[in-house]
């Protein structure tokens, strides 16, 4: 948890191209800003992270097609018991974030549970949920709070709440973000998920690496056969369909001991998951993660620290 002074609006700014290409042609995306910046102190990846965590889930609950808005707004919260209705920690001044989507919606029944780890309104085998639980934790860490409004067939809005800080940033956004880590080395990237693949590929793209990507472990093993001494890292989710990334990697470290391996995971609200991994030694990635998270947690695998 590194918090610096941000203006959520640039933030979100910055971000709308990646988001673009991570939901799809079919989806509208619109971007309602606020007209004075909304100063927050604030982690900018942890919260990349949240932004990245509800598109692709409004993404997910419009598979048709539909509309994606992203609005950033500065608001008071007046009284004390304003501030509890929502769960803040007290009243004052806030910027809003909200990811509305015109999607399926989520049921009544099942609102209350939106923030439980694990909770999910999918079917088994397509996909971990909307880990909310780890959003609603990283915007509680920052003293902020979450709502859902939604109507089954009408759509949902998820609005974030960040309190507003008299500070200003020390250094440039540009300064900040000079700093990311990159590289020259080729990475497989082994993804069941198509827009999830696509988006990590293209993110390691723009920090240099040369991609080769695989949708099953039996594909990203074919890579490897091809190309055994040119891939320095695998990336792959933790479950896959058929051989998991467990499995694979077993199969990796022996036939191809040189080559690094990364995990991802949706499911990290899973306490045993992680200590298991830690116990281990076995580098392991939250998903959704942003480019800043992936570029760090790459280049620390590939230097073995």
């Amino acid at each position: 948890f590194s918090p610096t002074v941000l203006d959520v609006n640039v933030l979100v700014d910055e971000m709308k191209q990646m988001l673009r290409r991570v939901i799809g042609e079919n989806i509208a995306l619109r971007r309602d800003s606020s007209d004075e910046p909304l100063w927050v102190s604030a982690d900018s990846g942890q919260i990349e992270q949240v932004v990245l965590n509800l598109v692709l889930n409004s993404s997910d609950a419009m598979p048709d097609g539909g509309t994606l808005v992203l609005r950033t707004v500065s608001i008071t919260v007046a009284d004390d018991p304003q501030a509890e209705a929502l769960e803040l920690p007290e009243a004052g001044e806030y910027a809003r974030l909200e990811v509305r989507d015109t999607g399926t919606g989520i049921a009544p029944e099942a609102q209350p549970h939106v923030f439980d780890p694990f909770f999910t309104t999918k079917e088994t085998g397509k996909g971990t949920g909307l880990g909310l639980a780890t959003s609603y934790g990283i915007v509680k860490q920052h003293g902020g709070a979450m709502k859902v409004e939604s109507e089954p067939g009408k759509g949902t809005t998820v609005s974030v709440y960040l309190p507003v800080t008299a500070e200003r940033p020390t250094a440039p956004i540009a300064e900040r973000k000079s700093s990311t880590p990159r590289g020259t080395e080729t990475v497989l990237v082994v993804e069941d998920h198509a827009g999830a693949r696509s988006m990590v590929a293209r993110m390691l793209r723009g920090l240099g690496y040369t991609v080769l990507t695989a949708e099953t472990a039996a594909l990203g093993l074919e890579h490897l056969e091809r190309r055994a001494g040119d891939v320095d890292l695998l990336l792959t989710d933790v479950v896959l369909p058929g051989i998991g990334g467990r499995e694979l990697s077993e199969v990796v470290a022996e036939r191809y001991p040189s080559v690094r391996v990364l995990f991802a995971s949706g499911y990290t609200d899973d306490a045993t998951l992680k200590k298991r991994f830690a116990e281990e030694g076995l580098p392991l990635l939250p998903k959704p993660f942003t480019r800043e998270a992936l570029a760090r947690k790459v280049r620390e695998v590939l230097s073995g620290s």
